[in-house]
């Protein structure tokens, strides 16, 4: 994947304080550029509801978000004040995703695509090939493994040509060569887009992004590229980087940009 310069994802002081008092999120900022940002973290680091706040499915208690497509003369979009212009622009695919068990496989993506204002059948069809369901389309999702189901909800988040794709856990359920292709995918889309890949699953992004963003405790601790995160903690693998940074064992001079 080539290198990218723009910066497309501003985030600026985002918090998010939930009626407990207790924050899920506090004082991020950083920006991305295009291609995939692998958003890594222990469960209850933070990253859905970081995803979430982006992927306007919940407002941020501050701070601000902005978003400028890489093609075009399209404005930075203001998420938060303007919503809508981003979702038509998004792919989401959250950590827990339902479908409608009595549809098959081809309504029911056919279904999201006209949600998106996609009308074209041969598109529904490309989508269902990609992720490996076509054989299956004329079947009721009802009986679809778990597995299966995860790669519908990847088929609906990419039906619209997303600019912005945003994938929440997305390989649980997946047997390993389902994985594998699922990365070879997102590796693929990164090209003029900005993929962010949330997991904690260290080796579902260390082949594929193009940058890192570590999250502790509601906070960004870490934003680099794979080899400067294991440069700066003087590691040999991104998952030694990850339980470096994560655990503090050494004072390394990791960047948050």
């Amino acid at each position: 994947m080539r290198p990218y310069t723009r910066r497309m994802l501003h985030i600026t002081s985002v918090s998010k304080r939930f009626r407990s008092g207790n924050y899920g999120v506090r004082d991020v900022t950083f920006s991305a550029k295009g291609g995939v940002l692998g958003l890594l973290g222990r469960n209850g680091a933070g990253k859905t509801t970081l995803m979430q706040m982006i992927a306007t499915v919940t407002k941020p208690t501050a701070g601000r978000i902005f978003f400028r497509p890489s093609t075009g003369s399209v404005q930075a979009i203001d998420v938060i004040a303007k919503p809508d212009e981003l979702r038509r622009r998004l792919g989401y695919l959250p950590q827990d995703f339902g479908v409608y068990d009595n549809l098959t496989a081809l309504e029911f993506l056919s279904y999201f695509a006209a949600l998106k204002g996609v009308r074209s059948r041969a598109k529904v069809k490309e989508m269902l090939e990609l992720v490996n369901l076509h054989h299956v389309a004329s079947r009721a999702v009802g009986g679809f493994s778990g597995g299966m189901k995860q790669r519908l909800g990847i088929a609906q988040a990419l039906v619209n040509d997303p600019d912005l794709v945003i994938v929440d856990e997305p390989t649980a359920g997946l047997d390993p060569e389902e994985r594998v292709r699922f990365r070879n995918v997102l590796s693929e889309l990164g090209e003029g887009r900005l993929v962010i890949l949330s997991t904690h699953i260290v080796s579902d992004v260390e082949s594929i992004a193009t940058e890192i963003a570590i999250m502790k405790d509601g906070a960004l601790v870490a934003l680099d590229t794979p080899d400067a995160l294991m440069r700066n903690t003087a590691t040999a693998s991104l998952e030694a980087a990850f339980l470096s940074v994560i655990n503090n064992t050494q004072p390394a001079q990791v960047a948050v940009a």
